[in-house]
């Protein structure tokens, strides 16, 4: 491998560990590895914690690439089920051990949550460090999203438990926190030695993330925490404007996010994928449409989300205005509509 590349990596990583400290997460550039975005992070770790054929239970919905990534880890995804009436928490413990066989190898999760918006609490995350603890499995945890957490509600990392450190796999990115998804600059952070030894062998085979994102990255680090005060500020008016007139609409619920920039809406429509369909081919109101993502993609469990659809409130508040008004009018002409 190059050697500047090696000492741009190296950099980074020397960078990132600064920047972990402000959220009390401690770790020093031998436990980060520098990835071709938060996607080839997800991909190494789980052909580096997995072998074949091997089970990794993750909460469902979520992020939908997660099934590429198990497909070509040969690793089998088995989901649990979160539910929109209790705004997508955790399910309960008892229920994970109903799924844990002798193939069962680890967790993941997303925290906050890509589809729900879902903001895991310290205790949720306790209880899955028992469950780690008990089993001996490894925890994956995307959390892409840490700076975008809402009300007051603190986030917690997996890297903050106690005693499973050698169990505990953080995956990041910088795409989400400074808007940089084609930067491609990632990570993936591990105190397991063995682990990061074995990660290494599958990031060498790619050479090296691309060296201009990686200073990019490094200069993005310095953003002042002013520039997220303001932004979070703004998302929070969005999804504030998104949930109160949403659930406004009849026959829809949405359950407020407390993290992230996405909410989950339940609506009275026969299938999400029909629904999405024709919002986009048949309806408009005003020469206008909206354009909604169906919740069927972020679910493994067939026939799960089969009427509810992901909103990403990312426009400003004119935009979101004309969206919702657009989905209340297309709700009272839809022919698949349930009541």
């Amino acid at each position: 491998m190059n050697i500047r590349i090696v000492q741009e990596m190296k950099a980074t990583g020397k960078k990132l560990c600064n920047y972990y400290k402000e959220y009390n997460i401690n770790i020093d550039a031998s436990e980060v590895m520098i990835t071709c975005g938060g996607s080839e992070a997800i991909s190494i770790a789980m052909m580096t914690c997995f072998n074949p054929g091997d089970e990794v239970i993750i909460p469902e919905p979520f992020y939908a690439n997660y099934n590429g990534f198990s497909t070509s880890a040969d690793v089998k995804i088995k989901p649990i089920r979160s539910y929109i009436d209790s705004g997508f928490a955790l399910p309960p413990i008892s229920e994970f051990e109903k799924l844990i066989t002798p193939k069962t190898k680890g967790i993941m999760i997303c925290n906050p949550g890509n589809p729900t918006g879902y903001l895991y609490s310290k205790e949720e995350l306790n209880a899955l460090r028992e469950l780690v603890l008990k089993y001996d499995l490894f925890l994956l945890s995307d959390e892409v999203y840490r700076e975008f957490c809402y009300d007051g509600k603190e986030y917690v990392s997996v890297m903050h438990l106690q005693g499973i450190e050698n169990n505990v796999i953080l995956l990041d990115s910088i795409s989400k926190r400074y808007s940089a998804c084609g930067a491609r600059i990632g990570a993936m952070i591990c105190k397991n030695k063995e682990v990061m030894s074995a990660a290494l062998k599958f990031a060498q085979a790619r050479l090296s993330p691309p060296s201009y994102g990686q200073i990019g990255a490094e200069a993005a680090l310095e953003t002042p925490k002013s520039y997220f005060e303001e932004v979070k500020a703004e998302y929070i008016a969005r999804r504030d404007f998104v949930i109160e007139n949403i659930n406004k609409i009849p026959g829809v619920f949405c359950p407020k996010p407390s993290g992230a920039f996405y909410c989950i809406a339940k609506l009275p429509i026969d299938n999400a994928d029909k629904f999405c369909q024709w919002l986009l081919e048949e309806f408009n109101f005003n020469k206008e449409t909206v354009m909604l993502a169906p919740a069927t993609g972020f679910y493994s469990t067939p026939g799960a989300g089969t009427d509810e659809v992901r909103i990403a409130y990312v426009l400003n508040k004119t935009d979101l205005k004309n969206a919702l008004t657009c989905l209340a009018e297309a709700l009272k002409v839809y022919p698949g509509k349930t009541n």
